[in-house]
């Protein structure tokens, strides 16, 4: 049985649906995810192009890699959440990224690339405090 994998942008305007397996899971941490992401890193599952379907209006973002290969990152025109990413390389396929599925049970991360260019910051130790959920917790107030 072929698995189906869906996902959304976070206002909603855009989804997508993909039947079939990814052909790899990866974090990589280049200096073009972390700022699309915002974040240390990005996670997304490469999948076969001919098996993604996305509706909804995106606008896309096109840059030239260090393989001088043009990569295009697809996101919601409205909120702005990415949805896809394209290398000009590898046309065949298409990497969603696993912030955005409704599931993602099973996917696990299988490697990581650009690891040089990881932050120092993008790792949390055992003495970092973790909740479940949102914790009820303000800032201090100023004390200038």
């Amino acid at each position: 049985m072929t698995q189906t994998f869906t996902g959304r942008c976070l206002c909603g305007q855009v989804s997508y649906v993909v039947r079939g397996q990814p052909v790899v899971v990866a974090q990589c941490h280049c200096t073009e995810c972390r700022r699309s992401s915002g974040t240390g890193h990005s996670v997304g599952a490469m999948f076969l192009a001919a098996d993604v379907s996305v509706t909804g209006h995106t606008k896309e973002y096109k840059y030239i890699s260090d393989k001088t290969s043009e990569v295009t990152k697809a996101s919601c025109a409205r909120c702005g959440s990415p949805i896809f990413g394209r290398n000009s390389h590898n046309r065949a396929h298409i990497t969603l990224p696993l912030g955005t599925m409704d599931d993602s049970h099973g996917l696990t991360v299988e490697v990581v690339i650009f690891e040089r260019d990881k932050p120092h910051w993008d790792q949390l130790g055992p003495e970092v405090a973790s909740y479940r959920t949102q914790p009820d917790w303000t800032p201090p107030p100023d004390s200038s």
